[in-house]
């Protein structure tokens, strides 16, 4: 038995670090991703403002059925470091156009943590389920 549980103790950590999905996820007490709740809802605000298939208002908003499909961490290089990132990640979230009109969309971003202050940059195509670019 102690053997059975011995085995399972590694699969139960990365169960810990990773939620499935290519979501990125951290350890109880890693603070690397405080904060990343606000910078997704202020992207999403952002492609209501500015993405083309929004453009086109129906009741005040223009796109609706927002969804994170996708966060994954990213490798923090040796450039990274040397300007204080401490998290990167990519994220993918799909939309559409409000009324019988709408158009379905998405937009990809990378997002770094560098002296607790989030940047985001927008990205290349990633896939809407696992994030791999």
């Amino acid at each position: 038995m102690k053997v059975f549980i011995a085995a399972l103790a590694p699969l139960v950590l990365l169960g810990a670090c990773s939620n499935g999905g290519g979501e990125a996820a951290s350890p109880a007490g890693d603070d690397r991703f405080a904060g990343l709740d606000q910078e997704i809802l202020a992207w999403r605000t952002d492609i209501e403002a500015g993405n083309p298939v929004c453009s086109k208002k129906v009741d005040g908003a223009g796109c609706e059925g927002f969804q994170v499909t996708c966060k994954a961490e990213r490798t923090i290089t040796p450039d990274d470091q040397a300007k204080g990132v401490t998290a990167k990640l990519v994220a993918a979230m799909t939309f559409s156009g409000k009324g019988a009109e709408g158009r379905p969309g998405s937009a990809f971003a990378e997002f770094s943590r560098a002296n607790g202050a989030w940047t985001r940059s927008e990205t290349s195509s990633v896939n809407l389920t696992t994030c791999a670019g």
